[in-house]
């Protein structure tokens, strides 16, 4: 990407520990798994992003000086010490939204917090693959029609619009889990679908 301004995505987060530590990243800088850092495939590097955990709400800022992930439905795998703070360590993958941040932004300092407060429950998010988006709704019923005799799965036709233009776009889920959307992930494309993309919502 020739710049990071204005870049917003919802996906898959992953993360990477001891088996890289001390390797050096695409920047040139060696991979520190304790430092707040993490590998992006087209942000420039280095960018600075703020990372969301959707399911719990903890977020964090981190500096992109890496490329990566190479599993292709992840959008960013963050260091072992920006996976801790988020909280997704233990399950090893987190539905995250990540923001590019303007340079010279000043992280805010953490208010205190008083024993009369309590945390926000934030509701889980729902998460989609999208297969397909067509300008025609004939041609994305033959496909819902086509993934529905070979996946036991709920499929969905979304309509919207895009740049003026009408759009159907179609959808599996909501999933379980990652782990199912990565199973799915590899069916498609046995099935010779694989320009898809996840959606969290």
């Amino acid at each position: 990407m020739p710049s990071s301004r204005g870049y917003r995505e919802r996906g898959i987060a992953s993360w990477y520990g001891t088996k890289f530590h001390g390797r050096s990243t695409s920047s040139g800088e060696p991979y520190d798994m304790y430092a707040m850092t993490a590998a992006h495939k087209s942000l420039p590097l280095p960018t600075y992003v703020e990372v969301t955990n959707l399911r719990n709400g903890l977020r964090t800022i981190v500096k992109v000086n890496d490329r990566g992930p190479f599993h292709g439905n992840r959008i960013i795998d963050l260091s072992y010490a920006a996976a801790t703070k988020l909280g997704i360590l233990g399950h090893g993958t987190g539905l995250v939204e990540v923001r590019a941040i303007d340079p010279g932004y000043q992280q805010p300092k953490p208010r205190p917090v008083t024993a009369s407060v309590k945390p926000v429950q934030k509701a889980d998010p729902d998460l989609f693959i999208q297969v397909g988006s067509f300008s025609s709704r004939e041609n994305a019923l033959r496909l819902m029609e086509r993934l529905e005799q070979s996946l036991s799965q709920v499929i969905r036709i979304q309509q919207a619009t895009h740049s003026g233009t009408q759009v159907f776009r179609v959808q599996i889920g909501p999933l379980a889990s990652i782990g199912l959307s990565d199973l799915l992930h590899e069916k498609l494309a046995y099935l010779g679908i694989a320009n898809t993309h996840i959606v969290i919502e």
